[in-house]
């Protein structure tokens, strides 16, 4: 048996590092029910407070998931990066990080496609052939692209 995974991201806009992870990886982000929300706050258990407007719908304002497209229906989804907030900013390395497989693509093509589009290139390296950019994301998280 395999078990599914999830990896939890700290940050301070969860749905616009969603938008852009889900873009960077060619992923979805995932919907959220608006009807599931509504009923939260009539009930009480939550506040509109709690939510905010993402792309002209109702979200909860704590966080945004993304997934493969072809799992969107998936449940449970077999893989999935939630971003959720917390107060503090990005202080320090991170311990783990991202690698991305561009499947041949141009690394150097992708890098510059990726600084446009907010992320911050920090340097090169490599091991026998194999090179690859380390970049930050919009907010600051390491991942490599190769």
């Amino acid at each position: 048996m395999t078990l599914n995974i999830q990896i939890a991201v700290d940050c301070r806009d969860p749905h616009k590092l969603a938008d852009w992870w889900a873009e960077t990886l060619q992923w979805a982000v995932e919907p959220q029910d608006e009807s599931f929300i509504r009923a939260m706050i009539a009930q009480g258990f939550a506040t509109e407070a709690e939510t905010t407007t993402h792309h002209g719908r109702l979200v909860w304002s704590v966080g945004a998931a993304i997934r493969p497209p072809e799992e969107l229906d998936a449940k449970p989804p077999a893989r999935r990066i939630l971003f959720q907030t917390v107060p503090e900013d990005k202080t320090i390395k991170n311990r783990i990080h991202w690698d991305v497989n561009l499947a041949g693509g141009d690394k150097d093509a992708a890098r510059a496609a990726l600084e446009a589009r907010g992320a911050t290139y920090l340097w090169t390296a490599s091991q026998g052939p194999h090179s690859w950019h380390t970049m930050a994301d919009p907010e600051g998280n390491e991942f490599c692209i190769s």
